[in-house]
């Protein structure tokens, strides 16, 4: 258990839901869950799976709906993701990181240290880091940590709802100059095919942004984008419902081949701005990223 313990603060979380044959234990439950990774046994073995509350999972932990299980991710090999994090604030509540793209905000799928998280706490020393949103692996820019447990809600809050305002800004290709220069786009977002893409379907909205074009130069537009709210994939799904697909996009409007990352076109989608009141300090606070995307 010392493994575990010592690595509880990255663990990822999982609920077992109500299922029609339950599992008779949690190791068979997660080798069920999680079919592609075959060490789910070794990783009991070893201390690494445990409930919520401290308890370690053995190989005949009886399994049951509702149960919240705590494991650590790994990966036999890990390669170096290039690209610096840049801290650009921190004080004793916040700290914001501007991150490149590729780089994963917490671990995920295949990455383990080789994201943003590990990254600060690796700088900071700060084992209890807490992302309060996420950006897409691929999406460069501001990401904003919470530091204090005892204010983590109240910034969180921001997120909540419409508290805080964020900008991005993004590339695509475009031939001829738009004939207009302001988008306001409402749609309703679901799951898409396969899983892990997201599609516009019937119903009432649930996604809203405003883009406005900033500039149009040899077959290029460069476009700013507000989002009202914050679906999985939302300014993707936007910038391709107006004609105008994110350059580099490997998910929209096609799916392409499954490959390693091509570090050289990165997406060219930058979280650029976040701007709000600050909930403990009662002061505006304004964070902009210093990266630049193509031209």
């Amino acid at each position: 258990m010392d493994e575990a313990t010592s690595r509880a603060r990255q663990a990822s979380r999982i609920t077992v839901p109500r299922l029609d044959s339950p599992p008779a234990t949690v190791l068979d439950f997660l080798r069920g869950h999680f079919n592609r990774i075959q060490d789910w046994a070794s990783r009991v073995d070893r201390g690494l799976v445990r409930l919520e509350g401290g308890e370690t999972v053995t190989a005949s932990t009886p399994c049951r709906p509702g149960l919240v299980i705590e494991y650590f991710r790994e990966v036999a090999e890990e390669a170096a993701i290039p690209g610096e994090v840049r801290i650009l604030h921190r004080d004793a509540h916040l700290l914001v990181a501007d991150k490149p793209a590729f780089l994963p905000v917490v671990p995920a799928g295949g990455y383990v240290k080789e994201t943003l998280l590990a990254r600060l706490q690796a700088e900071t020393g700060r084992a209890d880091l807490v992302p309060l949103h996420r950006l897409d692996r691929e999406t460069a820019g501001l990401v904003l940590f919470s530091v204090e447990p005892a204010t983590r809600a109240a910034y969180a809050g921001l997120f909540a709802g419409e508290g805080i305002v964020k900008t991005y800004e993004a590339v695509a290709e475009a031939p001829t100059k738009p004939a207009q220069t302001e988008w306001r786009v409402e749609n309703r977002l679901g799951e898409g095919e396969p899983f892990f893409r997201m599609a516009i379907v019937e119903g009432p909205p649930n996604a809203r942004s405003l883009i406005r074009l900033l500039d149009w130069k040899d077959g290029r537009g460069r476009f700013e984008i507000k989002p009202a709210t914050g679906k999985k994939h939302q300014i993707r799904l936007h910038m391709l419902a107006i004609g105008y697909p994110i350059l580099h996009d490997r998910f929209y409007p096609e799916l392409q081949p499954e490959g390693p990352p091509d570090y050289e076109r990165p997406l060219q989608l930058l979280a650029k701005r976040l701007e709000f009141v600050d909930p403990v300090s009662g002061e505006a606070r304004r964070f902009d990223s210093e990266r630049a995307l193509q031209s």
